[in-house]
This record gives C-alpha cells, sequence and structure tokens, in this order.
C-alpha cells in the first residue's frame, strides 16, 4: 500500500530448510487487509509455481493454495505463447528503479528510493574491484535476493559484469552443517560473500564439516551486514579460508546502495574487524555531538560528505522523513546513524549504531565492543547487547546470549562471562543481566533487530511494526524468559 503497487508477484510455496512454507497463503492473508485500505491499488496477484512443487505432487498438493480468480494468475498461463523477444524500455537516467523498504529507529519501515543509473554504475563497480572480478571467478553470496545485498551483490551488481553466480535457496545447516562447503567444493567458488551472523553460527560445528570438502578454489572471503567481530574474523580467515584469502568486511546500507567502506584484496593491509579504508570518491568524517569534525584517531558519528552514484534518492512518499532522518542532525553531511572510530593508521571501525551506544556512569559504551568480548567465550555462539535504564548508572548493560550446541547457561557461566568482559574492556562495562537467548530476532537479511531486544530488556510490549523479522516467534521466548533481577 505504501508504495501504491497494483501487481504482486509470489510464488505458490518456499522450502525453509525442511519446512514447507504457504506463501500463497501469507500473499493472499496481506492481500485481504490490502483490500479492506481505500489506499490500496493492487489488481492482480501474479503466481509463480515453484520448481520442487511441479516435480512433487506430494508437496504441492499440501500447500492447499488460496485463490481468487478475480485476482490470481498462474505465471506460467500468464506468459504462454509471450514472444521470447522484449524490446528494452528505455528510462531517464534517475528514474526509480526501485523500492526498498529497511528498518526504521522508529520501528516503522521506510520505503528506500534508488534510481536507474547511478545505482547500476555504483554496484557495477565496486562488485568488480571489491571481489576484484575475473571473468574466470565462480561467484557465490549467500544473501536473500529480496534485500539490498541480494538486490546490489546477488543481481545488479554480478549481472552488469557478467558474472558467473551461483544462486542459492535454502539455510547454511540444511540438509547439513556443511552445506556451504558442499556447495563451494561443487562449483569451484572462488569468491564468496556472507554475514557475520553465518559465520558465527557456523563456528558452533567447529572445523570438522570443512574438512570434509576441498575448499581450495577459494580466493577472496566477504562479509556483510554487521561488524563482525575479531573471533569470527579470524575462523573465517583461518578455517574456511585456510589463511591465504583476503577476508573483505563491506560497511555500507540500504542507503548508500553499494560499499562505502572496505578493503580491496590484496591491496589493502587487513584488521580483522575494521572496515579498513573508503570506496573511490567516497569522503567519510567523523563528528562530535555538536556536529565538529574530529581529525587523527576520534570515535563518534559516521557522516559522509558528499555523494556518490549510488546514494538513496528519497524516501517514497516521505522527503520529511528523508530530510530529518539522514540530513538534519548535522547540515550538509550524509548522516549513516552509526558510530565509528579512526585509529592511528587512518583505519574505520564501525562501533555499532548510535543508539546502540550506551552511556554507563559517563562512559561511552559500544554495544558491538561489548559483543565481541562475550563471543570470545568459547560456549557462545551469538550475543546481543542493549541498554537498559538503571537507578544509578543511568544505562545498564542487558546481554542476550545464543549457546553452542550442548552447553549448559548456568550462573558458572554468567560470572565467566561477567569477568571477560572486566578484562577485555574494563569495569565499567561489567553487564548487568544476561539472559539466554535460544535464538535472537532477525530480518531475512540476518541484521539483529535491537530495536525489539530494548523492548523485551525494559519489558515494553508495546512492539510496532515486526513485518521485516524472519521468525516473530522468537520475540514471544525472549519475552518469556527475561531477566527481572541482575545477573
Amino acid at each position: 500500500m505504501d508504495a501504491q503497487c497494483n501487481i504482486l508477484v509470489t510464488a505458490d510455496g518456499v522450502y525453509r530448510g525442511d519446512k514447507l512454507i504457504n506463501l500463497k497463503k501469507i500473499a493472499s492473508e496481506a492481500l485481504d487487509r490490502c483490500k479492506e485500505s481505500s489506499a490500496s491499488s493492487v489488481q492482480k496477484c501474479v503466481v509463480v509455481k515453484h520448481p520442487a512443487f511441479i516435480t512433487s505432487s506430494d508437496a504441492s498438493s499440501s500447500l492447499q493454495t488460496p485463490w481468487d480468480e478475480l485476482c490470481d494468475i498462474w505465471w506460467d498461463d500468464l506468459m504462454d505463447g509471450v514472444s521470447d523477444e522484449c524490446e528494452p524500455e528505455w528510462m531517464d537516467s534517475e528514474d526509480p528503479l526501485f523500492i526498498l523498504y529497511t528498518s526504521g529507529s522508529t520501528g516503522k519501515p521506510k520505503g528506500v528510493v534508488h534510481t536507474v543509473t547511478g545505482y547500476m554504475l555504483y554496484t557495477s563497480l565496486t562488485f568488480k574491484y571489491v571481489f576484484d572480478y575475473h571473468h574466470d571467478d565462480v561467484y557465490w553470496c549467500t544473501a536473500d535476493i529480496g534485500w539490498i545485498t541480494g538486490h546490489s551483490y546477488i543481481t545488479y551488481g554480478p549481472l552488469a559484469n557478467g558474472a558467473t553466480s551461483v544462486l542459492f535457496e535454502g539455510v547454511p545447516v540444511h540438509p547439513h552443517v556443511g552445506r556451504l562447503w558442499e556447495i563451494i567444493e561443487k562449483y569451484g567458488v572462488s569468491k564468496f560473500y556472507t554475514a557475520p551472523t553465518a559465520i558465527r553460527l557456523l563456528m558452533k560445528y567447529g572445523k570438522e564439516p570443512l574438512q570434509r570438502y576441498d575448499l581450495s578454489s577459494l580466493r577472496v572471503l566477504g562479509t556483510v551486514g554487521e561488524p563482525i567481530n575479531p573471533e569470527a574474523w579470524l575462523w573465517y580467515y583461518d578455517v574456511v579460508g585456510q589463511q591465504r584469502c583476503p577476508v573483505i568486511d563491506t560497511f555500507w546500507q540500504t542507503e548508500t546502495g553499494g560499499h562505502v567502506l572496505t578493503p580491496l584484496p590484496a591491496a589493502t593491509p587487513l584488521k580483522p574487524g575494521s572496515a579498513t579504508c573508503p570506496f573511490f570518491g567516497v569522503q567519510p568524517a567523523i563528528l562530535n555531538e555538536h556536529g565538529e569534525e574530529l581529525e587523527g584517531e576520534a570515535e563518534g558519528y559516521l557522516v559522509f560528505r558528499k555523494p556518490w552514484p549510488g546514494i538513496m534518492r528519497g524516501v517514497f512518499g516521505n522527503q520529511e522523513r528523508f530530510e530529518s532522518t539522514y540530513f538534519r542532525k548535522f547540515p550538509g553531511f550524509y548522516v549513516t546513524g552509526d558510530g565509528c572510530r579512526r585509529d592511528k593508521d587512518g583505519y574505520y571501525w564501525i562501533t555499532g549504531r548510535i543508539d546502540d551506544m550506551l552511556n554507563v556512569s559517563g562512559h561511552l559504551l559500544s554495544t558491538a565492543e561489548v559483543e565481541s568480548a562475550l563471543s570470545e567465550h568459547p560456549s557462545v555462539a551469538e550475543a546481543a547487547v542493549v541498554s537498559r535504564p538503571h537507578a544509578v548508572k543511568g544505562e545498564c548493560l542487558y546481554c542476550f546470549i545464543t549457546l553452542k550446541d550442548q552447553q549448559e547457561f548456568n550462573r558458572t557461566l554468567m560470572d565467566e562471562l561477567k569477568r571477560k568482559v572486566r578484562e577485555k574492556i574494563g569495569p565499567i562495562a561489567t553487564p548487568d543481566f544476561i539472559q539466554n537467548a535460544p535464538g535472537l530476532p532477525k530480518t531475512r537479511s540476518g541484521k539483529i533487530m535491537r530495536r525489539v531486544l530494548r523492548q523485551i530488556a525494559r519489558n515494553e510490549k508495546e512492539l510496532g511494526d515486526l513485518s521485516t523479522l524472519a521468525d516473530p516467534k522468537v520475540v514471544e521466548v525472549l519475552f518469556s524468559q527475561r531477566c527481572e533481577a541482575a545477573a
């Protein structure tokens, strides 16, 4: 409704691991909600038959695909008799290319608008140079195509370079925990791009699943989606890349269209956990709370001074939100919303969203820094840290911990985790609350929704829009196990 669409394209069903999801049923429920609103303009729903359901009568019959004869039409019927030739539609350089919705700090997603030429130029160039792509390479990005990483680095960037790409539908641990490594061996993947959350998930299972497969084809490893903690970076480099593949830690956003901070393979000396340096033409700066630019070694707000071809052109239908979110806080700069520090070598380290920075007794702490310390414990698969109000400190740390298989959550573990953080950062960063989290609320692209975690920590039941969550049931589990008393 927000994008004023009049056609929806979907599929009858999809597999998520071994779970069969009735996608058309979900789409029909959404269309029913649209029909209840005068703002809806949807007229037709085009449904693609999933190949697995065409060949398997058991799967297709269990779907019980809902159907509205006035609205729904099968893709195959629509394409029957259509010419094999399709003349391109010539567009203006600044015509809209797509709208992609990204989570907002208010909980209401924003419709980010990208345009034809600038976006495609930027994804083409960043793909070519950041992954050092050559025509004999086989490239694989594991992201969901529906999110910005899939748009930029599965679809537009690789296709603009004529790249040989692997497309993957599934999850990393089905039908077995070596699934990704099996595919790398099978297709001779040389450039591999995935998320830190996937790396940490696979770390739980150790080296043994990798040792069954030949990963010698790998040349470049990339990460995307969130800052990668040094422990995961080193495991990726040492175990997956066998200490011969550079790890390209890319920082960018839905709004930037493509990489803005990134090393270049074999050209940029690497530091585990650092996004290193700006891409060509990108001019980052670090500002303090008063908008003053900081020189040399510094920590503060990450902003960019001048636009680049792939930058967003607006928030669909809401110019005011576009200006207030990205430009009003520090006039003359694009505001990323992320905190950042620059070291003595001029390298940039993303410290997390600014609203994920904690002020504990006057000390500014980065949630990413605390999460990295917690993740170094051998029992921890993943950690997420948010703030919780504290009567004395102002804010304190509330930590969500996902354990590796067969590890036990108990008082001994909590004491070890608190000691680990004290040793790594300092006593001021000692967690007040540590909650066992069998799963974390994530978007389909793998990003942890810390807004939701903050609300769980504060026992705020009005969660707002959860439409971008991959598994909303995780939220119920976390609420049922939340900590009432300090650890």
